[in-house]
């Protein structure tokens, strides 16, 4: 794994974190408790800071980003990164599903109990309103979530992901 600072400032990892060996986290980096980053992952608060909650994964191939002088990137708790997404300099709040190979750009607003469908793109400046899916190039609003799905994917995928990292933990 890589873990290294950046102009002075290190990533802060709590100790009951899995980081896969081949992931990177760089710079201003804060995670929670029980967060996981898996294998070629990418953190990168190089150019800005990228907080995470709790209980936070980042799959496989995920990169996590900001933008210099503008955006940080704010990950609330029970968030689950899919496999080769792109979250960049926006803002996500509590118990979000975001999608396999979806991209969340600069300056969004990702509320509570949503679900970003896998390969969606939410543009810049994008509101995603608290129990909605969102699907599409660009992202719009398909349905929103019933609590059976919040609870049946987005706090199950979470849970999931913090009994696999204890797999690696030895």
């Amino acid at each position: 794994m890589i873990i290294k600072p950046v102009n002075g400032k290190h990533p802060q990892i709590p100790d009951d974190c899995f980081i896969a060996e081949n992931a990177t986290i760089v710079g201003d980096v804060n995670m929670g408790n029980e967060c996981s980053i898996w294998f070629n992952a990418v953190v990168r608060g190089d150019v800005n800071f990228i907080k995470m909650g709790n209980r936070v994964n980042v799959q496989d191939g995920a990169v996590i980003h900001c933008t210099y002088q503008t955006s940080g990137t704010t990950i609330g708790n029970n968030v689950s990164i899919g496999h080769n997404a792109i979250v960049h300099g926006c803002t996500v709040h509590d118990n979000v599903l975001i999608g396999m190979g979806s991209i969340v750009m600069d300056d969004c607003i990702i509320e509570s109990n949503t679900i970003i469908a896998a390969g969606a793109v939410v543009s810049k400046n994008t509101i995603v309103e608290s129990g909605s899916i969102y699907a599409g190039i660009p992202a719009k609003k398909i349905k929103d979530i019933s609590p059976e799905l919040t609870k049946g994917e987005v706090e199950r995928i979470a849970n999931n992901y913090v009994m696999y990292s204890s797999w690696f933990k030895g």
